[in-house]
């Protein structure tokens, strides 16, 4: 499995959302500062974790970001799909004629490590990246 820097830059924003421990609306340019993010990337990011339900966006003089909801219920797999999609099981395609049973094999093998990826990752608390 590959995460992306976007991925990389959510986690980043999130845990510092996360370690601040107040309701009040932090500004993009405060998070990419603390965690030396480019803000203009961070931004990028930041827009598919509201669409997800991970951050409310405040907007204003005195708005920002803030979890939408506590650390302890959010898991790395919400943020890596918020940011990446789904995770899924791609076998490689196969044009060659007779593999069809290789192929369903593949496909299922394919699956069944997504869908174990998938559990770990919702096994990760946001919680417990901040503590480690």
């Amino acid at each position: 499995m590959r995460l992306t820097r976007a991925t990389s830059y959510a986690l980043h924003a999130m845990l510092h959302l996360a370690s601040v421990k107040s309701d009040v609306p932090l500004a993009s340019h405060q998070i990419a500062q603390a965690r030396k993010v480019p803000e203009r990337f961070l931004l990028k990011v930041m827009k598919p974790l509201v669409a997800a339900g991970l951050l409310h966006s405040v907007k204003g003089p005195h708005g920002g970001y803030r979890l939408a909801r506590p650390a302890s219920q959010i898991t790395l797999l919400d943020i890596v799909e918020a940011v990446e999609g789904p995770i899924r099981g791609q076998p490689p395609y196969s044009a060659l004629p007779g593999n069809h049973q290789l192929e369903k094999l593949l496909e299922n093998i394919c699956n069944e490590a997504a869908e174990k990826t998938r559990q770990y990752l919702k096994s990760v608390k946001l919680t417990e990246l901040l503590e480690k």
